[in-house]
Order: C-alpha cells, then sequence, then structure tokens
C-alpha cells in the first residue's frame, strides 16, 4: 500500500513538473518595441513598426522561437527624448522585455537605450542614424555594449551625399541646411566632417527648427553665398518646407539630404517641388528581389497600402525582427548578455530584404549596414525610384 501511495505521488509531482516546465515554455517572449507612432516622424516610426509586426506574426506562424511566440509591446515615445526615457524604463522595469526593438530619433536613442546598456538586455536601432549611436557604451568603461543597428549611420551617408554632390556633380559651393535635433545637429557635423576631407567648407549652415513653416530666412542667406546645392539633414514635414520654399524664390539648384528625403510627408507636402531631390537608401519599394518582392506584397496586403510611407523603416524593421530571433534561437535562451553574444557571432545567414547578413555583427563592430549596402535614391512622381 505504501507503496502503491508513492508510486501515485511520485506521479503527481511529475505531472505537476511537467504542467509547469510546459507553461514556461508556452510564455512569450517579450520584446519592446518603440518608437514615434504619431507626430510628424510618424511615417517612419509606423512604417518601422508595421515591418517588426509582420515579421514577428510570420516567425509566429512557423511555431516562433524555442517553441515560444514573440510578443510585442508596443510603446509611442512621440519623438521626445522624457518621453522616449518614460516608455523605455517601463518596458524593462515593468514588462519585463528580454530586448528591444526601435529608436528612430537619434535623440530619443542616445537618451534612453542606456537603460537597456544597464539593463544588459540587447535593443536593435533599426532607424535612428546617429553615428555616436553605436560608440556610446566603448571599452574600456564599457566591456560590452548591447546596442545594435540595422540602418546606415550618418558617416555612411554623409559619404555618399559629398560624393554625389562633389566628386560626381562637381559642386564647390555647398549650403547645409539642418534641424535643431540631435539628429540634425549631429548629421550636420558629419557632413562638415565629410566635406572637409574633400578640401571644402560650406558656404552657408543654416539651422532650423521642428514645425517651421517658413525656410525663406535661411535659403535667402545660402542663395546669396552662391550655393550650387543645398544638402539638408531633417525630417520629412520640415525639408518640404525647404523645397517649396526655393520654388518660391525661383531658385533652382539641386536637393541631396539625408534617407529621410524618402519619407512619405516630404514627397506629399513638396508634391513637385520634390522631384529629383535624392538620398541614400538602404531599400527603395521595388520588387527587383524574390525577397523584397515577397516583403513588399505583404506589407501592402497586411496593412492595404500600396506606397509605404517610410519603406526603409519598414525594411530594417523588419530584418531586425529575424536577426533578434535568430539571435535567441542561436543562443537557446533569452538571457541578455547570451543573445548578445549570438548577435556577435551569428552562424546562419539570413536573406534579408535590405540585404543578406552574413555576420553581421562582431564584439567590436555593431554596425550591420556598410557603405556596400547604401544605394542612392531619387524623389520622381511622387515616388522614390533608383538614381541613374
Amino acid at each position: 500500500m505504501k507503496i502503491r501511495s508513492r508510486t501515485i505521488i511520485a506521479a503527481m509531482v511529475a505531472l505537476a513538473t511537467c504542467a509547469a516546465v510546459s507553461a514556461f515554455a508556452a510564455d512569450p517572449i517579450k520584446i519592446g518595441l518603440s518608437g514615434p507612432f504619431t507626430g510628424g516622424s510618424s511615417p517612419m516610426g509606423v512604417s518601422m513598426r508595421d515591418g517588426v509586426k509582420l515579421a514577428a506574426e510570420e516567425i509566429n506562424a512557423k511555431g516562433g522561437v524555442l517553441g515560444r511566440q514573440i510578443q510585442l509591446i508596443e510603446r509611442d515615445d512621440q519623438a521626445d527624448n522624457t518621453r522616449g526615457i518614460q516608455v523605455t524604463q517601463e518596458l524593462i522595469n515593468k514588462e519585463k522585455v528580454v530586448a528591444g526593438i526601435g529608436f528612430i530619433n537619434s535623440g530619443v536613442s542616445l537618451a534612453a537605450q542606456r537603460f537597456y546598456q544597464e539593463a544588459k538586455i540587447p535593443v536593435m536601432n533599426n532607424v535612428a542614424t546617429a553615428t555616436i549611436i553605436t560608440q556610446q557604451f566603448k571599452a574600456p568603461e564599457f566591456p560590452d555594449s548591447y546596442v545594435f543597428r540595422t540602418s546606415a549611420n550618418d558617416t555612411l551617408q554623409t559619404t555618399m551625399m559629398v560624393d554625389v554632390a562633389v566628386t560626381q556633380r562637381k559642386f564647390t559651393k555647398v549650403a547645409i541646411l539642418a534641424d535643431s535635433t540631435n539628429y540634425g545637429q549631429l548629421g550636420r557635423e558629419d557632413l562638415e566632417k565629410a566635406l572637409a576631407k574633400k578640401g571644402l567648407k560650406a558656404v552657408a549652415v543654416e539651422k532650423y527648427n521642428i514645425k517651421d513653416v517658413d525656410m525663406t530666412a535661411q535659403l535667402l542667406k545660402a542663395k546669396q553665398a552662391g550655393a550650387q546645392v543645398v544638402m539638408t539633414y531633417g525630417i520629412g514635414p520640415e525639408l518640404a518646407q525647404i523645397a517649396n520654399g526655393m520654388e518660391k524664390l525661383g531658385w533652382k539648384v539641386p536637393l541631396v539630404g539625408s534617407w529621410t528625403l524618402s519619407m512619405a510627408n516630404f514627397i506629399d507636402n513638396a508634391g513637385k517641388n520634390g522631384d529629383g531631390a535624392v538620398m541614400p537608401q538602404t531599400f527603395i519599394q521595388d520588387g527587383n528581389t524574390p525577397k523584397r518582392k515577397a516583403f513588399i506584397a505583404a506589407y501592402q496586403k497586411a496593412y492595404k497600402v500600396d506606397r509605404i510611407a517610410s519603406p526603409v523603416s519598414a525594411a530594417q524593421g523588419y530584418d531586425s525582427m529575424y536577426i533578434l530571433a535568430a539571435a535567441i534561437k542561436q543562443a537557446g535562451t533569452t538571457d541578455g548578455p547570451k543573445v548578445r553574444e549570438a548577435l556577435e557571432n551569428l552562424k546562419d545567414k539570413y536573406e534579408g530584404v535590405v540585404k543578406t547578413f552574413d555576420h553581421p555583427y562582431t564584439h567590436d563592430d555593431h554596425e550591420a549596414i556598410k557603405l556596400s549596402d547604401v544605394m542612392l535614391g531619387m524623389v520622381q512622381g511622387g515616388h522614390v525610384v533608383h538614381a541613374k
């Protein structure tokens, strides 16, 4: 009788253990997803978010990662540094996320990503481009950095912008118009450095604020300085005011800017005045590979759109989710340090939308995008096309 009782008890313990293990295994993998889902930066934020969601849904449909479903915990940081800090702390401390994805605005990233670093939780910057982002936590003060990126940093972009304007088109008088945010001013600094390497200094460097609707004063200074080309670092709505302001002044010089000239709120607000504007791109909404064609079709079907508001953001968001999932799978755990190590030593290639990612990171290089991955886009007839 005692033997039978012991057997029953042992069986019950085993069943309870199995149930506990099954329950644990079924727990979703929580990943923080933050960006500006409202406001002037929202075309980037929403496109990125939807790209990440599309990837997560595809991964979950195939069984998830480590037998667990991915659960995205969304927060709108409103492109505000203080709000960005608040939502990041909430995602880490309240929601207990095991990784972060997002950060659209460089200022928000630089203000908030330190909380992921302190918690030893990997964060994938998939749109923010300030060069310093992946250099914020460097050795020897920080033996390991938990900050990774899948977007083209400003050093890469400004190198290409200057190559187009100076090397290819032979312009020697350059005007720079940059917004007053961290993004604009850090980009402006990189642009001036890139010009200096060519032995040039901008003939005019002008600043403007978010929500400014009249760029006449800045443009007049650039025109009077004899600028042959206007180079920009800012966000869509204000960039449209630059293009429209040039039209009002009857001043027809090329517009060369950072990747944000591809945003829908630049293209739509500038209209025909935006045609001809050129910018670096990691992705153009063109199904020129099977992977890109499938991604575009899936995005259009899921969100019932024709033109993606910010194709670059959507593609980089999509790829960042797959890269993170691959790292978690390789690590065999959601433990932050182990996922970081896996990201730095990814064994399997991932054929992404932006590129094929083959060992995209090392311990000392958390930039997945190289200069050879960046192409030149041009606004034409309401869309971004490959520049000739």
